[in-house]
């Protein structure tokens, strides 16, 4: 498997190092005063200071909600998804979408979730109940 790197905004490194660190348990990487990198479910992340935060566009509709684009995530075994729901839940973080299954008995079954980062970055996870179906 193939990492991938995410480079993204953020509005402090403090609040970004809590949610991504104290409440999703990443690992936290190298740092300066502008930018902190994560291990983000086995891959990069790198959130970088900005003043410039665009507004976000709800563009994206999936199975009838309005989710907001850009927003990136992760695929999550369902015990991890539970895992990271637990998380969440237990640092009262809001969410965007709650946990639910999507595409019940179809092609690509799946569970979702979408919260926001500290920044007003929109997350979303992902549980797929056949793996072969991701795509």
């Amino acid at each position: 498997m193939n990492l991938f790197h995410y480079a993204f905004k953020v509005k402090d490194i403090d609040s970004t190092r809590k949610f991504y660190v104290d409440v999703l348990g990443c690992k936290e990487g190298r740092s300066t005063e502008t930018w902190i990198d994560f291990e983000f479910f086995g891959h990069q992340l790198s959130a970088h200071i900005s003043a410039d935060i665009p507004p976000l566009d709800y563009c994206g509709k999936v199975d009838g909600i309005n989710v907001p684009i850009p927003h990136f995530g992760c695929l999550l075994s369902s015990v991890d998804f539970q895992k990271v729901k637990q998380q969440l839940e237990g640092a009262q973080i809001e969410f965007l979408v709650k946990p639910q299954e999507r595409y019940k008995g179809q092609k690509g079954e799946q569970l979702t979730m979408f919260v926001f980062d500290h920044s007003g970055n929109p997350l979303e996870f992902k549980s797929f109940k056949n793996e072969d179906e991701v795509f």
